[in-house]
């Protein structure tokens, strides 16, 4: 059943080219389910949350599909999972990704918190570099500008209205918040290696390019 959905979701996310394909999804899966053994979860309900966190998104979707959750109903009911188990999946989806949680929404089961750890794990270290520069040149942005910096108190409308201007600005204004969000005993340890690597990058980044005043605004960030 979970090799079905994942074929089914690999149809919907296996041409995307904004960080959301199934290279992203599997990092997630194995990720949900390395916590889901250290915090005793159920790790079928982990897996469905995981491959499924990502077939509805606003970004890819629209807002239609993300309100109804969509694509994953239509999967869960096509792989014909019981209406108990899609009931827990689907309390979950509706509160796992960033713009979620700036309107106050977070998973209250444990599976939900520990999808939503791996999703935002992902989002940090080598890894989500990555994704944040896939994301930026599909929505021809810079990298990196000096004289742009990032919006401080990001409220949920302007997250989701608009790409950031540039990656480095999408580093502050979300990935390094992501750390202190963890939910669950094996996030916080995942997140905190992980974070170190997107700080270490920023700062011999603004090393390199001459930026004084980038890595004192880091330092204050950061402090």
């Amino acid at each position: 059943m979970i090799q079905e959905v994942r074929r089914q979701v690999f149809e919907l996310l296996n041409t995307d080219n904004s960080g959301h394909n199934m290279d992203h999804i599997d990092r997630v899966l194995r990720l949900s389910l390395k916590f889901a053994e250290q915090e005793h979860a159920n790790t079928e309900v982990v897996s469905l949350i995981a491959l499924l966190h990502d077939v509805d998104d606003y970004k890819l979707f629209g807002k239609e599909n993300a309100e109804n959750l969509t694509n994953a109903k239509k999967i869960m009911d096509n792989c014909m999972i019981d209406l108990e188990t899609q009931n827990l999946v689907l309390s979950s989806l509706k509160c796992i990704g960033y713009s979620k949680l700036l309107k106050g929404f977070r998973p209250e089961t444990l599976e939900g918190k520990i999808v939503s750890d791996a999703d935002m794990c992902d989002a940090l270290g080598a890894n989500g570099i990555i994704r944040v520069y896939t994301y930026s040149v599909k929505n021809k942005r810079p990298f990196f500008d000096k004289n742009i910096f990032p919006i401080e108190n990001m409220t949920a409308d302007a997250y989701t209205s608009k790409c950031a201007d540039t990656s480095v600005c999408h580093l502050f204004e979300k990935i390094l918040k992501l750390k202190n969000l963890m939910l669950t005993n094996s996030g916080r340890k995942e997140a905190e290696a992980r974070h170190h690597i997107i700080v270490d990058f920023l700062y011999h980044l603004f090393e390199e390019e001459n930026a004084p005043e980038w890595t004192e605004y880091l330092d204050n960030y950061l402090n």
